[in-house]
């Protein structure tokens, strides 16, 4: 029979056995054997399972591995993978906690976004949720254009040529495409060259020979 608190055999005794003279029983032989953690000579885990001195054993389901020391068990918390910062559930239940549900949205300027979806938060500006939760946004790049006077447009990014392509002479603005005259002496017109007005903000004028009235 077994009792007590520490599972020491206090009292045994031969269930239908025959003559007991050749029974020798040492409480001592049936302790070491059984239990070697009674006397600082094992390690038990939670569950009673008994390990002796120098083995590897885990005492408990949330608990890291320990040694089995003769001064008891020696345990050191591994270095454990960090949690994601976009985990909203952690699994504390084994040694290393565990992300078991990582959020499927993003947290921009006060707004919720779904993942992968792609918005706008300025006319110029379009941004995308990313699954790791980050927000990535890019600015539109504008192409250059055709004229001096460009004007921008509510909820529109790129400023346009209202006017068409043009360019500048002198502070007067002139239509590209045909001559302009200035005066009696004076034609001017904006560069035009392979289908495409070049960049040249300032017109090109010839002077002709002739007498100002």
């Amino acid at each position: 029979r077994w009792t007590g608190s520490h599972l020491r055999c206090e009292v045994c005794y031969v269930i239908q056995g025959g003559p007991t003279s050749d029974v020798t029983l040492s409480l001592d032989a049936i302790d070491e054997y059984a239990y070697p953690d009674y006397r600082g000579k094992g390690c038990m885990d939670e569950s009673g399972f008994v390990f002796a001195i120098g083995d590897q054993f885990t005492p408990g389901p949330s608990t890291c591995p320990c040694l089995c020391t003769d001064e008891g068990p020696l345990c050191t918390k591994p270095e454990c993978p960090k949690v994601h910062p976009r985990c909203i559930k952690v699994d504390t239940s084994q040694c290393c906690p565990m992300c078991k549900e990582k959020k499927n949205y993003c947290e921009f300027r006060g707004k919720i976004y779904a993942s992968l979806e792609e918005f706008k938060v300025s006319p110029c500006e379009k941004c995308r949720c990313e699954p790791s939760g980050e927000v990535l946004c890019s600015v539109a790049a504008c192409p250059q254009t055709d004229c001096v006077d460009p004007e921008y447009e509510p909820d529109q990014c790129c400023p346009i040529c209202k006017t068409g392509p043009n360019c500048y002479v002198d502070t007067s603005v002139i239509p590209a495409g045909r001559e302009v005259k200035i005066d009696e002496c004076t034609i001017c017109y904006c560069t035009y060259e392979e289908g495409t007005w070049q960049i040249e903000r300032q017109a090109t004028c010839s002077k002709n020979e002739c007498q100002l009235s």
